[in-house]
Parts: structure tokens; sequence; C-alpha cells
């Protein structure tokens, strides 16, 4: 049933791998993207809080395929804008990672704004009684406890942004999905096989994050 493993056409290593790079570099955008969203929907500037709140509804409600597409189509082959990409490779997965960014960066500022709310807010007064700025009451009171009330549900968004690089291979990036597809035409006879595989290959890199990001969950809760 699995033959197709062992005649070298197929490299499921390499596809796995630009999944991980996906994850990794977009998980690392979105996470400072949903940051600086969720201080802009938090602060004291009307103009930054309505971007920030028009930005989250308008793009978290807009399907991730329009949002990668919208990324290579639009900057890349229409402005020219690569982010430094010299081939269609690199083009693609550098807009794949700025799509995913881009969309995944709204649940992480939901997230990190649900994680806020459970601050009290005698802290943030009482910071504030003491000089600190809006930036320092932000940065040194009132996210480092929203990130530790927040990691459950960013263990959410990472386990969905896992999944949801799958789109990139809309515009051609050579992630796990593009192989599967690639796959299920040439092995019309080993379906199932192929997509137990993949299955698996997800699992395996979704299940160990949730356990131990769970964790860490448990580890830095706040007590209150």
């Amino acid at each position: 049933m699995f033959d197709f493993l062992d005649s070298g056409q197929y490299d499921l290593l390499d596809a796995f791998w630009v999944t991980v790079k996906l994850t990794v570099y977009s998980a690392i955008g979105s996470l400072i993207w949903g940051t600086l969203l969720a201080g802009m929907r938090v602060g004291p500037v009307p103009m930054m809080r309505a971007f920030g709140t028009g930005y989250v509804n308008v793009v978290r409600n807009t399907p991730l395929t329009v949002v990668v597409v919208a990324c290579s189509l639009g900057l890349a082959s229409t402005m020219g804008i690569t982010l430094g990409g010299e081939n269609f490779e690199d083009i693609g997965f550098r807009m794949a990672v700025l799509g995913l960014t881009a969309y995944t960066g709204t649940f992480v500022c939901e997230a990190l704004r649900s994680g806020i709310n459970t601050v009290p807010v005698g802290q943030a007064e009482a910071a504030r009684a003491l000089g600190l700025s809006f930036f320092q009451v932000l940065t040194l009171v009132v996210l480092p406890q929203a990130f530790r009330a927040a990691v459950t549900p960013l263990t959410n968004v990472l386990i969905a942004l896992t999944k949801n690089t799958t789109v990139a291979s809309a515009i051609g990036v050579a992630e796990a999905s593009a192989l599967m597809k690639t796959m299920v035409e040439n092995e019309s006879d080993a379906l199932f096989a192929v997509f137990a595989v993949f299955a698996f290959g997800f699992i395996v890199l979704t299940l160990p994050t949730g356990l131990l990001l769970g964790w860490v969950a448990k580890r830095v809760a706040v007590k209150r």
C-alpha cells in the first residue's frame, strides 16, 4: 500500500520542511504584528484604535486564500514588490509568509486582547499614578501578564497556522499539500495511503506543539 514511498520519486521530508519554515516565519511575524495590533486596539489614540479595529475585522473575515493570492498577484506580479526574492520559488515563499502573517496576526491580536482583559484595571491605574507612560504601562505591566494568560489561545492559533500553510500551494509554494496533490494525481490506486501519510505528518507537527504549550500554559498561568 505504501510502495510509493520507496520509489524515491517524492521528497516528503523536503515538503514538510517547507511547511515547518512557513509556520515558523509566519508565527514570528504574526506574533509581532498581532502584538502591535493589540496595542493599537487598547491604545489612547482614536485613529490607531480605529485602524486596529478596522484591520482586524476586515482581514479576519477575509478568506485566507484571498489574502495570500492578493499578496502574490497584487504585490509581486502587479507592483513588483518581491521582498528580496530572486526567483519564482523565493518570491512565492515570501509572499506566502507575508499573507499568513497579515491574516494570522489578527487572531494573535484578539488572543492577546483577551489576555489584556484579564489584567486588573487597578494595576494599570497604579502604574499610571507612578508616572509611567502608556507605552511603559503596556510593555512593563500589562503585556507580560497578558502573554501568560493567552498561552492557550495562542497555542490554538499556532496549530491553526500550521494547517493553514497548505493554502500557500495556491501560489505555487512547494509545501506538503502541493506534494499531496501531485501524489493524488499519480497514485490514484493508493489514495487512502497518501491521505494517511500527510495526515500523520501534520499530526506529528501539531500534536507535540499542543502538548508542549499546554504544559507551558499551566506553568506560567497567573495565580489570582
